[in-house]
């Protein structure tokens, strides 16, 4: 497999750090007498993850200029997150928003992303990065919707392959963030060819592939074709994962969910970690899934990622992994 370096448990994160408003347990918004506020955005929330889980992470993206992007930069410090290569921007240009419930039965999660600052990110940016001091890359499909941002992100990958790093690729389709679906559809898939390990949900395999009953097909064939790990997501039925000409199948952690967001964010790390910390890829992704199943029983995203000890506890008491 083409993942040496993952040993040095320090990961680039290529994407969005956003902010994030969301109500207590059961709350639905327009009852709510307050909202907390807390960084938010794929990325931030991935390399929050890691960084709990005692990882390294540093974060390329684009905020604005302003106060809200000044918050979420000493958030990104706050969970331990390196911001170097986080650059405010000017103009009209906005830190994303979003605003969702602790519910999860009708739970509605609305996100601001016009003139998002973070798809103002530059070649420039990433050209800025020391790879050599890092043992994997990060990206996730959003940061592939506009431009400069997308040719800034396919940029970072050749820079990351050319220093020898192993690339993540999670595929994350956000239809809202995309000019059409062909168009996302095409990118999408020409970053997953690029990528090591791909992890993406059965809906998003199946849109790649232009159609659901495709998706398990497309994550094979990404297999087939060098990438050294596919994991196709199912929900409640768990997950395949295609590895070394091998097919895992894995169960999830039953609990009760508050909310659905966040696990995708939480799984990768978990998962990344474990890889890192030198488990086997089914231990790491039963990692991730509990990692995932942790966040969705909490209010919010980034504080209900959990942290090692609380992962542990978790592991340590739950009844284990759904039969498959």
């Amino acid at each position: 497999m083409r993942l040496g370096g993952l040993e040095k448990n320090s990961f680039i994160i290529v994407g969005r750090a956003g902010i994030d408003l969301f109500t207590d347990a059961g709350v639905r918004v327009e009852t709510a007498q307050s909202l907390t506020v807390d960084l938010g955005g794929s990325a931030a929330n991935t390399a929050a993850g890691l960084c709990k889980l005692g990882s390294k992470a540093a974060l390329v993206t684009r905020v604005s200029d302003d106060a809200v992007g000044s918050y979420c930069i000493n958030r990104l410090r706050h969970y331990g997150i390196d911001p170097r290569y986080v650059t405010p921007v000017g103009g009209e240009y906005r830190t994303s928003l979003a605003v969702y419930e602790s519910v999860l039965d009708g739970h509605r999660n609305v996100i601001y992303r016009n003139g998002a600052a973070d798809f103002q990110m530059e070649v420039a940016d990433v050209e800025a990065v020391d790879y050599a001091a890092y043992g994997a890359l990060i990206t996730a499909g959003t940061v592939f919707a506009s431009e400069p941002s997308r040719t800034a992100a396919f940029s970072a990958i050749e820079l990351a392959r050319a220093a020898g790093l192993p690339i993540v690729f999670d595929v994350d389709y956000r239809p809202y963030s995309w000019p059409s679906a062909q168009t996302a559809a095409d990118v999408l898939s020409r970053a997953a060819a690029l990528s090591d390990v791909i992890v993406g949900n059965d809906e998003e395999f199946g849109f790649m592939a232009g159609g659901h009953d495709k998706g398990l097909t497309k994550a094979q064939a990404l297999a087939d074709a060098g990438a050294s790990i596919v994991i196709y997501k199912m929900g409640a039925e768990g997950a395949m994962t295609f590895c070394e000409g091998k097919t895992l199948r894995t169960g999830i952690y039953r609990v009760d969910a508050l909310k659905p967001v966040g696990a995708g964010d939480s799984f990768l790390a978990g998962f990344l970690s474990g890889l890192a910390g030198g488990q086997s890829v089914q231990d790491a992704v039963l990692r991730g899934s509990a990692c995932a199943s942790i966040t969705v029983s909490r209010p919010g995203c980034a504080p209900a990622l959990p942290d090692t000890a609380e992962l542990e506890t978790f592991l340590a008491t739950h009844p284990g992994p759904s039969p498959l």
